[in-house]
């Protein structure tokens, strides 16, 4: 079974791409640019799917991470793609990311300090 360090590793890569992804954009040209919108959106299912894989345990040792969020928002993306709120995920990546990407980080080295 694959380490939980590597899960919150995957965390931070995503969230890394997708800081480089949208450097420099606006909402406006993220909206347009739909090879964007795709990298974007296949970094925050990476998320996802690597939240779904964390113990609850470490999950419950973290309360203020929004950790059934980040999973719903994967679901989201995955199971209603042509219903996706662009405005949404962009604010996502955006806003929310980083935050997150800082608390993994975190999370990491409390956890994992190597």
């Amino acid at each position: 079974m694959r380490h939980e360090r590597l899960f919150l590793e995957d965390i931070v890569s995503a969230a890394d791409a997708i800081a480089e992804f949208i450097a420099g954009q606006t909402r406006q040209s993220f909206e347009a640019n739909g090879m964007l919108r795709s990298a974007v959106v296949h970094q925050l299912t990476i998320i996802g799917e690597a939240v779904a894989h964390l113990s609850a345990e470490l999950r419950a040792h973290y309360p203020g991470i929004p950790w059934a969020d980040l999973k719903g928002f994967r679901n989201i993306v995955v199971h209603n793609y042509f219903g996706i709120d662009w405005e949404e995920v962009w604010r996502a990546a955006a806003r929310d990311v980083p935050v997150l990407r800082a608390a993994i980080a975190a999370i990491l080295q409390a956890e994992f300090p190597e």
